[in-house]
């Protein structure tokens, strides 16, 4: 899994904790069903079973993979719309490729993200590239759809490409942990994700037997999805395992700590930790659209009939197929 790695030693490092602060309790654990999306890549449903007061500001996160691919098995997604809301695609290892219809894409892979604001409408296809399919490979990485609120929903569609050497490194109080701040604010270290709604991304790689502990917006809600390993999350040291997502409860700081022992292909606990301010709005959501109301259901399926949402540019990008 290698992501972005460095050397914990030589980065800033997460102010210990103050007296008079409070770690968040877990208010839940839940297990990701796996299924399929788009052509028939594998995922885990990382959000299932979550009460969707608990995900505000998300709406729904996939792990995808971690596979490792015969040539000719990679599948991705064809062209598709989208409407009201981000998704941000952040790919651990190996490669897939964006393109949209209103002029952004490129190759996404080890430790980059791709923050695609939906806005008003959008057309896109996200595929392995003709070398992946061909010849396989690891494939794993997260698909994360952020919220838009009421006021943003038709804003104009926007594409980010975030390298992995962009994203903000920093290091647990006690060196055991390397944290990859993808968007928002950690201990007042900001990652290079712009976002509509207030938010904070990180990405966790914990070495057997260290803890991480962290401050956390009180504004915000907070979460914790395992991509690799076993561990503990809270202050109670609740069992979480891949696979697993946790809810926190109000407090100042989100604690999550490594087994000692951990499976000798997975060395490390990677954790996925994330939040935002809740935007406490009606969500309706149907396939890719997600608005404030059935009206606006309908409208989106309407004005995406209608070829309102762009098209497809010639010589587009399409899944490749041996």
């Amino acid at each position: 899994m290698p992501a972005i790695t460095a050397d914990t030693l030589t980065l800033p490092r997460i102010a210990a904790p103050a007296p008079a602060d409070t770690e968040r309790p877990v208010r839940s654990i839940t297990t990701g069903p796996r299924g399929f999306e788009g052509e028939g890549f594998p995922v885990v449903r990382a959000f299932a079973g979550v009460a969707a007061a608990d995900l505000d500001p998300f709406v729904h996160m996939d792990q995808m993979g971690e596979v490792e691919y015969e040539p000719g098995e990679p599948r991705g997604t064809d062209w598709h719309p989208h409407r009201g809301f981000e998704t941000v695609t952040y790919m651990i290892d190996g490669r897939f490729a964006h393109q949209d219809s209103h002029g952004g894409g490129g190759l996404i892979t080890d430790g980059a993200t791709q923050w695609m604001t939906a806005g008003s409408g959008i057309l896109h296809i996200e595929t392995p590239p003709a070398e992946l399919v061909e010849r396989g490979g690891v494939f794993h990485g997260i698909q994360l759809w952020v919220n838009l609120p009421r006021a943003d929903k038709f804003t104009a569609p926007r594409y980010q490409a975030i390298e992995g050497n962009e994203v903000k490194l920093l290091s647990s109080d006690d060196g055991g942990a390397l944290l990859r701040v993808i968007a928002g604010d950690l201990d007042g270290h900001v990652g290079p994700g712009a976002t509509h709604t207030p938010i904070t991304l990180a990405h966790a790689t914990i070495q057997p037997g260290a803890r991480l502990d962290i401050p956390w917006n009180r504004e915000f809600n907070a979460l914790a999805y395992i991509l690799s390993g076993q561990g503990t999350v809270g202050p109670v040291a609740h069992p979480i395992r891949q696979g697993q997502l946790a809810v926190f409860g109000p407090g100042d700081r989100v604690t999550v700590a490594a087994q000692p022992q951990q499976d000798p292909h997975r060395p490390a606990l990677e954790v996925l930790i994330l939040g935002g301010r809740p935007i406490r709005e009606p969500v309706y959501q149907y396939g890719p659209f997600v608005m404030n109301s059935k009206a606006e259901l309908v409208r989106a399926l309407e004005d995406y009939q209608a070829g309102k949402f762009g098209t497809i540019p010639p010589n587009a990008l399409m899944p490749h197929r041996p």
